[in-house]
């Protein structure tokens, strides 16, 4: 019997590839941009497995046009692409890569929130444009970080560690989450408040939401006529959770003083959308992840959980537990 057939939808840290190579007969899509949908219909349509991205729509169709398909590795924490319910439905395993790049995250979204306070794209700007003749007492003056106020919006993993990098800034951490959390309330010195008050108290408001039905535009004109004028947004969640044209709205108006936004709506957000060219909006390519460190854990967790899956094993990070044993029968056990 020969090796069980892959399909991996874009170049990943070799930590992963080897592992993938070793036991499987791997086609790689090596274009920046994802597979096309066509494509990714004809690669996978004798897949037994599937590495995919948070860019590739693991829907019931591509489901359905690969009989073979019993995995599906998310390389990413989030799973919106991946229709999971309908995995199970199908005895598809699925998995992602959960827990290794929190840290990382948060020390992404902690340097947004202050490259955002302190004005640094636009120093950075100013100086390339030939601008700087002097130091100057009221050049790009911003807020202060240290003691001000920090509204979380969402307290998960990234939440949290969020918060401990603001007690060495001592500012004060405000929070809203479905869940209250108590024993982090005690332990990171946070205080909850619902949402409202979070977004009229915080200097700083930074999103660690999952995307759901939910909170798609939570982030919306009403949210923001709540803020303060001085107060900067920052979203390292999805995209979606922010209402574009109403954040737009907002950074223009002087509704709020700035944003800064590792991921957006529609994404990727077009060179020539009115948020690139503002001043006060630090706009960055989905990055929050990107250590060199994190990213190969990531792809090395995604190449445990494809080759638990393909096994007939639990995925060390599975998001469907129940599909196990139901639908589509494991590999043979000689692959």
């Amino acid at each position: 019997m020969g090796k069980p057939k892959v399909y991996v939808t874009r170049l990943i840290p070799d930590q992963g590839l080897d592992l993938i190579r070793q036991f499987c007969d791997m086609t790689l899509w090596q274009d920046d941009l994802p597979p096309p949908r066509d494509v990714l219909l004809r690669e996978t349509h004798d897949a037994d497995g599937l590495v995919s991205l948070l860019t590739d729509s693991i829907d019931p169709e591509l489901m359905d046009a690969c009989p073979k398909l019993r995995v599906v590795s998310n390389m990413a924490v989030g799973f919106d692409n991946i229709n999971v319910s309908a995995a199970t439905e199908r005895g598809i395993l699925a998995g992602n890569t959960p827990g290794v790049l929190t840290e990382t995250t948060a020390d992404f979204a902690f340097a947004l929130l202050m490259a955002a306070a302190r004005r640094i794209p636009e120093g950075v700007a100013y100086v390339k444009a030939g601008k700087w003749q002097t130091w100057g007492p009221m050049l790009l003056m911003g807020p202060d970080v240290h003691h001000s106020t920090l509204g979380l919006v969402g307290l998960g993993r990234i939440g949290a560690e969020m918060a401990k990098r603001a007690r060495g800034f001592d500012m004060r951490v405000l929070y809203y989450d479905v869940f209250r959390r108590e024993d982090l309330e005690q332990s990171l010195g946070l205080t909850y408040a619902p949402l409202d008050d979070v977004l009229a108290q915080a200097d700083f408001i930074s999103i660690h939401t999952p995307l759901t039905p939910e909170t798609h535009h939570l982030m919306n004109r009403d949210r923001f006529s709540k803020m303060k004028s001085s107060a900067i947004l920052i979203n390292t969640s999805r995209g979606p959770v922010v209402e574009s044209d109403a954040l737009l709205e907002a950074l223009r108006s002087g509704q709020i003083a700035g944003a800064a936004l590792d991921v957006t709506e529609p994404e990727p957000l077009p060179a020539d959308h009115p948020l690139v060219s503002l001043p006060n909006c630090i706009i960055v390519p989905h990055i929050a992840s990107a250590s060199a460190a994190t990213r190969g854990q990531m792809a090395e967790i995604a190449a445990r959980n494809l080759i638990a899956g393909l096994k007939g094993e639990p995925l060390p990070s599975g998001l469907n537990p129940d599909a196990l044993g139901h639908g589509r029968s494991a590999l043979p056990k000689d692959w």
